[in-house]
C-alpha cells in the first residue's frame, strides 16, 4: 500500500489498528488471521489482490450475482478468473449504460475509488437528443437540482452533433444513482447511450464490449498514488 517510511507514519498518526486496537510501531500480525484496518477499512493480508478493468456492455448488471438471472459483470470474466478470484465491482452502472467496470478483492482500495472525498474523476461519453443549449449545458456545469439534491460542479463539453443528435462529454467527481440520466432528464432532453471511457488514470481503452484485462503493476500504483498525494497534500495545507 506505501513505503516502509509513510506507513510507518501512518501508525504515529493512529490511523492503523490491529483486531481493533491501535496499533503502535513494533506490533506483529499474522496474515489471514489478524485484522489490520487502515482509517477504519479492512486490509487484506490473507489473499492476492487482483484488479481488472471491464468493457461491460448494455444489458448487463453491475453485480456478483442476480436473482432475476440476468447476465453479470462476473459473467463477462474468463472462468479462471470467477474460479479463483472473489471479486466484486467498484462501483455501478446502470443496466442500460456501457463502458469501464473495475472489479478487485482489494476492499481497501474499492473503498477509496467510491468516497467522494478523494474527488476520483469518472469521464463518461453521452449520446442525447435533442442537441442540448448551450444554456443546459452551464447548467450541468454548475450542478443540476434533483429530488435527492444538487449533482454538483461537472466538466461538461459538447463534442458533436448529427441531425438532432449530440455527443456530450462528462466528467464527474461525485455518481448520484443515475445522476447523468436523470440529470438530462430534468433539464428535457433524452439520453440514447452511455459509456463510460474512465475512472481515474484508467481508460477503456481499445478493450471491445465485453471484453476484460488485468491491470499491470503500474496501474495499481497510479491508483493508489493518488490518495497517499491527496493525503500528504492535506496534510501539508494544516
Amino acid at each position: 500500500m506505501a513505503s516502509r517510511r509513510v506507513v510507518e507514519r501512518w501508525i504515529l498518526e493512529g490511523r492503523v489498528a490491529l483486531n481493533g486496537e491501535t496499533a503502535t510501531l513494533g506490533d506483529r500480525a499474522v496474515p489471514g488471521t489478524d485484522i489490520v484496518t487502515v482509517d477504519g477499512i479492512r486490509v487484506e493480508t490473507g489473499v492476492t489482490l487482483k484488479y481488472f478493468a471491464l468493457n461491460k456492455p448494455p444489458g448487463v448488471v453491475t453485480t456478483t450475482n442476480d436473482p432475476q438471472g440476468r447476465r453479470t459483470v462476473m459473467d463477462c470474466l474468463p472462468e479462471d478468473v470467477r474460479r479463483d478470484c472473489r471479486l466484486f465491482p467498484v462501483g455501478r452502472l446502470d443496466m442500460d449504460s456501457s463502458g469501464l467496470i473495475l472489479l478487485t478483492n482489494d476492499g481497501f482500495l474499492a473503498n477509496r475509488l467510491m468516497h467522494p472525498s478523494f474527488e476520483v474523476t469518472r469521464e463518461y461519453v453521452v449520446a442525447v437528443e435533442p442537441v442540448p443549449r448551450n444554456e443546459d449545458l452551464a447548467k450541468l456545469r454548475k450542478g443540476v437540482d434533483l429530488e435527492d439534491g444538487n449533482t454538483g460542479p461537472a466538466s461538461v463539453s459538447l463534442r458533436g452533433k448529427s441531425g438532432e443528435r449530440a455527443i456530450v462529454g462528462i466528467k464527474l467527481h461525485t455518481g448520484r444513482k443515475r445522476q447523468i440520466r436523470r440529470s438530462f432528464a430534468h433539464l428535457g432532453y433524452k439520453v440514447k447511450s452511455l459509456n463510460r471511457v474512465r475512472i481515474g488514470d484508467i481508460g477503456l481503452g481499445s478493450m471491445r464490449p465485453g471484453e476484460c484485462r488485468e491491470l499491470d503493476p503500474r496501474e495499481v500504483k497510479a491508483l493508489y498514488g493518488r490518495f497517499f498525494q491527496q493525503r500528504l497534500n492535506s496534510k501539508e495545507e494544516q
